[in-house]
């Protein structure tokens, strides 16, 4: 219980870190969202495209430097090739997400675009936690501990330092086994 309850708290502080940096993408998604709809006459899709590339980049530099920081850091173009493949995977689950909403049933209002771009990147986050955290920041082998001595070697020498130490030891099958008290006496020795 005690392992698994350690597995749980560490990946809710993961998840808790990632939380922190998509909800800061998400900040950056939806404003350069909004804003390019603003300024500019792009349809909506493209500013959402436009947006998510920007939160892409955003985001990136946030896990690996702050969720992932401690995770493999070897083969970086690897990872960023990774991170990007998933990330357009998650650009068009987000994107095809509005698209729909946009273009199959005519919700292009302001607050129906940004509800649906903010639906969109929810069911996107999902796919983009399970492959950064599986496939693009892999986590380091963990270190075993020292392995003890053998334990014929190690009865072994308890032996010698019993018998040292003025004890009797008796041979066994997998080395010497150390007896309690003094070593016996010897014919013509005395007590």
């Amino acid at each position: 219980m005690g392992r698994g309850t350690s597995e749980l708290r560490r990946l809710a502080h993961e998840a808790a870190k990632f939380g922190a940096v998509g909800g800061a993408g998400l900040l950056v998604n939806l404003g350069v969202f909004n804003l390019v709809r603003g300024v500019t006459d792009l349809p909506v899709v493209r500013a959402s495209v436009i947006a998510t590339v920007v939160s892409i980049v955003f985001n990136y530099l946030g896990f690996r430097y702050f969720t992932y920081r401690d995770r493999d850091k070897t083969g970086r173009t690897r990872e960023m090739g990774l991170f990007l493949l998933f990330s357009v995977v998650g650009l068009v689950i987000e994107n095809g997400v509005l698209f729909a909403a946009t273009y199959g049933f005519g919700w292009d209002s302001p607050l129906q675009s940004n509800v649906f771009k903010f639906l969109g990147i929810g069911v996107a986050t999902l796919f983009r936690f399970w492959s950064y955290r599986t496939w693009v920041f892999r986590a380091l082998p963990v270190r075993e501990a020292p392995a003890a001595p053998a334990r014929g070697a190690a009865a072994r020498g308890a032996a010698a330092r019993g018998a040292a130490a003025g004890q009797r030891s008796r041979r066994t099958g997998d080395g010497a086994e150390p007896l309690a008290g003094p070593a016996p006496a010897r014919p013509g020795q005395r007590v």
